[in-house]
């Protein structure tokens, strides 16, 4: 096999070159995928999910109705199963990394309703005849890695021949549906935490312009959100959704709106990742978090410049959970509060 593969000056493979976008911000734009779901069905959401429930035995629990992130299904008064798919080109350079974050990005969903992965089937796209196999093998063997690190069992998927690589998982797990986390739940009154620092999109853009890699990011990409899942679950808190494509205030207006209420945001309290804020005055803005922006502003009150917001509206790679409540060790960067005869907004202060 000849392999056409870009390279840096030291000879090592550029596997973002590949990529037309980085991770979570290859997704449609979220204006773009609500037109795209009103046309399949011909109706609102809300209907759209009542329809294809069925008539079987199973209970819907959540689907497309508030646009949850993963879709649950009772299966009896103790049980619900959760069930999800994530994939993405390269976001970094070194394979066995991108399968340990597209895994633990595909993870985060279950995590992000109150379950606990049960099992998982890889999904691989490869360019065969421009990549070697020995890297495709890494992917997988990252993607491994996180499964043994929570607990699931990974065995077989799919794969595919395609000029761009991509990689993830499609993900079933259990939880009680008693005490789902679901992204309606969010009420007044109750603060907002936020479990992982942003600027993921930003830094990996940088990464894929020169190659400078940031250790920070890789890291909080290939962490786990089941502890902070397990303690939203322990502290009682219902509202939650992951940080992910969208970026804070896109998975943040999503949240309110499905709760009914207003989003206040204190732009000071929000954690970044180191480089994130130089990188953004640098020019290495995703696409992605810009299309974020724009589809918030009709619905954002801010009082902070321009360059705050794209950093909040920054798409987010296997981000942290969105909390409507406290737990440990995880700042509280706004509250939710009634929303005003307007309806549901996010307010940035």
């Amino acid at each position: 096999m000849t392999t056409i593969a870009p390279t840096d000056a030291k000879g090592r493979l550029r596997l973002t070159q590949f990529a037309p976008g980085g991770g979570c911000s290859c997704k449609l734009a979220p204006g773009h995928l609500e037109r795209l779901l009103l046309l399949a069905y011909g109706e609102a959401p809300d209907a759209a999910a009542s329809a294809a429930a069925g008539e079987g035995p199973f209970e819907l629990l959540c689907g497309l109705d508030s646009g949850d992130d993963a879709t649950v299904v009772r299966l009896d008064g103790e049980r619900a199963i959760v069930t999800t798919i994530d994939f993405f080109p390269p976001v970094v350079d070194d394979p066995y990394d991108w399968g340990r974050i597209a895994a633990a990005n595909a993870v985060s969903d279950v995590y992000a309703m109150g379950g606990e992965p049960v099992s998982a089937l890889n999904l691989l796209a490869w360019p065969s005849d421009r990549l070697p196999d020995e890297v495709a093998a890494e992917v997988l063997r990252g993607g491994r890695s996180v499964a043994e690190e929570a607990g699931f069992v990974l065995a077989g998927g799919h794969s595919i021949s395609d000029e761009t690589p991509l990689y993830g998982l499609a993900v079933t797990g259990l939880a009680d549906p008693s005490r789902l986390l679901r992204n309606d739940a969010a009420r007044a009154g109750e603060p907002i935490t936020l479990t992982k620092p942003l600027g993921v999109g930003i830094l990996n853009n940088r990464h894929k312009e020169t190659g400078e890699r940031s250790e920070e990011a890789v890291a909080t990409m290939s962490a786990l959100n089941r502890d902070a899942s397990r303690r939203a679950l322990a502290a009682g808190i219902r509202g939650v959704t992951d940080v992910t494509g969208f970026g804070l205030l896109g998975h943040l207006y999503k949240m309110a709106r499905a709760s009914g209420v207003t989003a206040v945001v204190d732009a000071s309290a929000v954690p970044y990742l180191g480089g994130a804020r130089e990188s953004l005055v640098a020019g290495y803005v995703p696409g992605g978090t810009r299309r974020n922006l724009e589809w918030v502003r009709p619905f954002l009150e801010s009082s902070v410049t321009e360059e705050e917001l794209l950093l909040l509206a920054d798409a987010q790679t296997s981000g942290g959970l969105l909390l409507a409540g406290e737990i440990a060790g995880s700042p509280v960067v706004g509250e939710f509060v009634e929303a005003g005869p307007g309806g549901p907004v996010v307010v940035v202060r």
